[in-house]
């Protein structure tokens, strides 16, 4: 099919020379972008569908590169409200204990039609947590993604380090070793798809220092680069993660990570909050790339990534909703303005984060985390993942001066008009195609009530009330 998107008030490529367009157009044949220009295209035959952009602005879909779909069905949970990353973990254990996969397909199309909405058409996620007898979760997620339409990097998640080992997870929520790794490889082989354009690939991603062995780490690298997939792990979000490693390991968590060959081109780690400028430096040298997830690291009181170092060392960034249990929302472009927020505290004005850097943390930035030199941007050849954004809203009115930068600063931004995966539209006219939000929305709620009841009695503590 050819599709043409016409008469856009702005074309933001995201190219390598950042090219706007103003009256631009772009040209999908199929599955890939065939053109990109100004005023019409020429010497082509027949438009099959054509898509009016007039006062819109077009960008590449972003690129989210850490979530933890299930957590959608635990949003703000009064009991862990003000609780910290260790305490928060240790009260949602006891409560994503009661997971299976019927709560794992609702969360994630919940979470994925919210990144569609907002703009999103690749996203990674990482799903640790397997309780007794639910060992196809990633498989349900797989499943909805591919009905939804979003392309999807999901990341096999381990933890098999329980508290009777010094961990962090009660011990019903870890797994042995063997029974990862052979989960592992049977996903690369049912669902790994190394191929430009692939719609799903899988990366593999031990949970965290205190909840793996070191052991598990070790082999997971291994099969990781035995079979050219990509390796994530969540790193230095906090300073009690610091402690926690010094008093084990002695050292921190990066010395922890290198010392197992876990650094490389292959690797992106989620928060890295608390890294020295010489950490900084080792992740430039060695193209380890970092998933920024500001608002997370907020909402859990973690700090504040040095990312103006990071860039400046060529780190490669991308952007991460997080969990919506500590996020509450997977909004990329609201999770863009946090990104341009929150390295103007305290900071000389000459190294805040612009609203350019964030869009492109969010597009190249992320598409470079997950190894992926086919989406990020519109360019011929490039797969036809595209958003359109209606700038005829309230908020962006008296922002035409930098329509790119209305798209960062504008502050909680309404879904997109528009966005089209793989050639495929999958929002239209700032709605899911073909979902029944209201019916998934009452799906979910009933699931997330059933899940805080049974946690509430099986430990006594009321998760309907602050702890």
């Amino acid at each position: 099919m050819l599709t043409l998107i016409e008469g856009a008030r702005l074309v933001v490529t995201q190219d390598d020379r950042r090219t706007r367009i103003p009256g631009g157009f772009v040209l999908v044949r199929d599955r890939v972008i065939e053109a990109v220009g100004s005023g019409d295209p020429r010497g082509v035959e027949r438009i099959e569908r054509r898509i009016d952009a007039r006062g819109k602005v077009v960008l590449p879909g972003l690129v989210n590169t850490h979530h933890h779909l299930p957590q959608t069905l635990t949003r703000n949970v009064p009991r862990v409200q003000e609780a910290p990353l260790f305490h928060w973990l240790t009260e949602l254990y006891e409560v994503w204990r009661g997971t299976d996969a019927a709560a794992v397909d609702v969360a994630a199309r919940v979470g994925l039609g919210e990144l569609l909405l907002t703009g999103c058409t690749t996203t990674a996620d990482h799903l640790y947590l397997f309780p007794r007898g639910q060992e196809r979760l990633i498989d349900a997620e797989i499943a909805a993604a591919r009905e939804l339409g979003i392309r999807f990097q999901p990341t096999r998640g381990s933890m098999s380090r329980g508290q009777a080992q010094g961990g962090l997870p009660p011990d019903d929520v870890v797994q042995d070793e063997e029974t990862i790794l052979a989960d592992s490889r049977r996903l690369i082989r049912e669902h790994h798809d190394p191929r430009p354009g692939a719609m799903v690939r899988i990366a593999l991603a031990p949970c965290s220092p205190f909840s793996v062995t070191d052991d598990l780490m070790r082999r997971t690298a291994d099969l990781a680069r035995e079979h050219g997939v990509r390796l994530h792990t969540h790193l230095a979000e906090t300073l009690d993660e610091e402690s926690y490693c010094q008093q084990l390991y002695g050292c921190r968590p990066v010395e922890y990570l290198r010392r197992r060959g876990w650094l490389g081109p292959d690797v992106w780690l989620a928060h890295c909050v608390h890294l020295s400028p010489e950490e900084v430096s080792l992740f430039g040298g060695t193209g380890t790339g970092v998933a920024h997830c500001p608002t997370s690291n907020f909402r859990l009181g973690s700090g504040i990534a040095p990312v103006r170092a990071m860039l400046d060392a060529h780190v490669p960034v991308g952007l991460g909703v997080d969990g919506s249990a500590s996020n509450d929302t997977s909004n990329m472009l609201a999770e863009a303005r946090q990104a341009l927020l929150a390295h103007r505290i305290g900071a000389d004005p000459s190294r805040w984060v612009t609203a350019e850097e964030a869009l492109w943390m969010a597009t190249r930035g992320g598409a470079r985390c997950l190894g992926r030199d086919d989406i990020g941007s519109i360019e011929p050849g490039k797969c036809a993942d595209i958003v359109l954004v209606d700038t005829r809203r309230l908020s962006y009115a008296g922002a035409s001066s930098d329509l790119v930068a209305a798209l960062v600063f504008s502050p909680f931004p309404a879904p997109v008009d528009t966005s089209m995966v793989d050639g495929r539209v999958v929002v239209e006219s700032g709605e899911l195609v073909g979902v029944d939000v209201p019916a998934l929305v009452e799906k979910a709620d009933a699931i997330a009530e059933g899940l805080l009841r049974r946690a509430s009695e099986r430990t006594g503590r009321n998760y309907f009330e602050k702890g």
